[in-house]
């Protein structure tokens, strides 16, 4: 019967060890669930403040739009009314003209002078020997130097 005893009392703390293993196994891996579970929670609540945002940010978008059309019907309106007032009272033709868009481009005040070119006049270009020198007059006297 001592035999008997001893299978019984292996059986019981086989049974207790497996619960005991078993249990912190659970625990272990129930830890883990948890955490990821708190991280979905996470990443959900960012996702939803990430979507509410954009909408913010679409809201935002389309009355500054709505904005800028505005202030552009405004100017264009001013402009209508500087141009009818203009026509009405003003006799100058050039402020006319500018109000009325159709003025001229502003020119410097250096209208005479040609504006610079990267050629010379006669085709040649700026490579030629004689490039810049002025020809010897047949009159003059040989003896003095060509002038740079």
């Amino acid at each position: 019967m001592y035999q008997g005893n001893i299978d019984w009392i292996l059986a019981i703390a086989s049974l207790l060890a497996g619960v005991g293993i078993g249990a912190l196994g659970y625990h272990l891996l129930n830890a883990n669930v948890a955490r990821n579970q708190k991280t979905r929670q996470r990443l959900a609540e960012t996702e939803l403040e990430l979507s509410q945002m954009k909408g913010v940010l679409n809201d935002h978008f389309a009355r500054a739009a709505d904005l800028v059309t505005s202030i552009q019907r405004q100017s264009h309106e001013l402009e209508q009314q500087l141009a009818q007032g203009a026509d009405q009272l003003c006799d100058d033709l050039q402020i006319k003209r500018r109000l009325s868009g159709q003025g001229e481009e502003e020119t410097p005040s250096d209208g005479d002078a040609p504006a610079p070119r990267d050629y010379a006049d006669d085709g040649r270009g700026t490579l030629a020997e004689d490039f810049g020198l002025r020809q010897r007059e047949q009159t003059a006297d040989p003896a003095t130097p060509l002038r740079y």
